[in-house]
């Protein structure tokens, strides 16, 4: 193999089939991937092909996540996403040829981790298994359970605080989130397609509807802005107790919806401000949509939210919902050509896939140059 000649393979159960930040973020590396000379893709996961993809896709079935979200949760099965991966196994185990890749990625743990750890060529450790925090760093820090059993050749890290806490014991490179600013940019707002009234301001969440999105905290803070209409996008099993919450607060001004991703533009240009509630966010490709798409976003102040997004945002104290209902009223303030232009830039200079995808390769020549041999765990 030719240093500039490599095969890789993005596996994660979700692919093409949810529109979800790791899926979004994989697929968006991929296709950049595959368009650099020398680099060939496969992704792996349970929806279908889609034409004119630079990539070539594997189907593999399995049963959805939403399935298991009445199931038990106890180690090692501790969520309803590690339900859906342990079904995704059988059918990985029977498409994936370890020899035709060079490189495999995930960001699942722990049966996808562990299942690029025994589908290889153990004597040289090939392919390398790269690890991307798409949800967070526990299972590099754990010493614990099932988490002694993490292991791979390269990290990626993506915002600045994990690539702090594991550089010095795992192969780290800091590698962000992005966005296709293409795909995503300020524009006239198209509201009666998504049911939405003129005249009013407007603010949107991007979140699955999980107890860590903190959406209903989001709801209680924009119910104290008088006028202000909140639009959710995402699904969770949350959603029962956040329709009946935003339906309370919010009487005709909350409009949650689930929409498919090339509606997603169009939702962003509709919207004035955007609002994200987490305390905790690897590297939110939400921020970053609504960044090269002009909106000022209202978010938790912490060091990981202040090197995303800089000055271009509202930083609050999120667990304060005064605090966020102010923040809400300040963005609503920020919207000038000027604060659009500085968002765009950012955007466009710092997150576009096209230079993220170009960051991978650059470390994955590094991970093979070094003989596959990154920190064994």
């Amino acid at each position: 193999m030719k240093a500039d000649n490599i095969r890789v393979a993005f596996v994660l159960p979700g692919q093409h089939r949810v529109c979800r930040g790791a899926e979004v973020a994989f697929e968006s590396v991929a296709a950049e991937l595959a368009r650099i000379p020398g680099v060939s893709v496969t992704l792996f996961g349970s929806g279908d092909p889609r034409e004119g993809t630079p990539y070539k896709f594997v189907h593999i079935g399995n049963i959805p996540r939403e399935k298991f979200e009445k199931f038990p949760h106890f180690p090692v099965f501790r969520s309803e996403y590690v339900w859906e991966e342990a079904t995704f196994i059988p059918g990985l185990v029977a498409r994936y040829r370890p020899s035709d890749f060079d490189i495999a990625v995930t960001c699942s743990f722990p049966f996808m981790n562990w299942a690029l750890q025994i589908l290889r060529d153990r004597r040289h450790r090939a392919p390398a298994q790269i690890f991307v925090t798409q949800n967070g760093d526990h299972a590099m820090q754990a010493r614990t359970s099932e988490y002694r059993w993490f292991g791979c050749e390269g990290l990626v890290c993506t915002n600045p605080d994990f690539f702090e806490r594991n550089r010095e014991r795992w192969n780290c490179r800091l590698i962000p989130n992005g966005v296709d600013p293409t795909l995503f940019s300020p524009g006239p707002s198209e509201r009666k397609l998504f049911g939405l009234p003129e005249g009013v301001p407007v603010a949107m969440m991007v979140s699955a509807l999980i107890e860590s999105k903190r959406v209903a905290d989001g709801i209680r803070a924009a119910a104290k802005v008088p006028d202000l209409h909140l639009v959710v996008c995402g699904d969770g099993p949350e959603r029962e107790n956040v329709q009946a919450l935003g339906s309370e607060l919010m009487p005709g001004r909350f409009h949650p919806r689930t929409l498919p991703r090339e509606q997603m533009p169009k939702m962003y240009r509709s919207a004035d401000i955007f609002l994200h509630m987490s305390l905790i966010e690897s590297s939110a490709n939400a921020y970053i949509e609504a960044l090269a798409s002009g909106l000022p976003i209202v978010t938790h102040d912490r060091h990981v939210t202040r090197w995303t997004i800089g000055e271009t945002g509202v930083l609050v104290d999120a667990t304060d919902i005064s605090a966020v209902a102010d923040g809400l009223v300040a963005a609503l303030g920020r919207r000038s050509p000027a604060d659009v232009a500085a968002r765009r830039d950012l955007a466009e200079n710092r997150f576009s896939w096209a230079g993220i995808a170009r960051e991978y390769h650059g470390f994955f020549c590094d991970v093979l140059k070094a003989g596959n041999r990154g920190a064994a765990g």
